[in-house]
């Protein structure tokens, strides 16, 4: 086996262990307000796109974020990190996208994300609850 094979390996088991545990924590966006997400995204919008028309920039449209795989819009070049994410089971759900949006580089060690996060809870809240409005399940 490649060390980057045994790499990739590695990661992919971190990562589904990371999606247990956040998973059986209470739901992170339980008290965001999405008016104050819409606000917070705009830190977003320079690689992300939401609502009708969205589509791809730097970074994959947001739309059905939250219950989504990771890695999982068709046409989009991720990462190997985050598609051996997707590929290992790792949902974006409230709770882990709340770990994520801290420190995205930290969570997913290789992802192509390169954004230092959003350390404030309740910006974090906030973002997750402005998603959802654009989520249909």
């Amino acid at each position: 086996m490649t060390r980057a094979a045994s790499h990739t390996i590695m990661l992919a088991l971190m990562l589904a262990a990371s999606a247990i545990v956040l998973q059986a924590q209470p739901a992170a966006a339980q008290d965001g307000k999405a008016d104050d997400g819409a606000e917070v995204f705009k830190k977003c919008r320079a690689c992300h796109d939401v609502g009708p028309g969205a589509k791809n920039k730097v970074g994959p449209l947001l739309n059905d974020i939250v219950g989504r795989p990771a890695g999982s819009i068709e046409g989009f070049n991720y990462s190997d990190a985050n598609k051996a994410a997707g590929g290992t089971g790792l949902v974006w759900t409230d709770d882990v996208l709340f770990k994520y949006l801290e420190n995205p580089l930290t969570f997913m060690q290789g992802t192509k994300m390169a954004f230092a996060g959003l350390k404030d809870e309740q910006d974090r809240r906030d973002v997750i609850a402005y998603l959802k409005t654009f989520t249909k399940k």
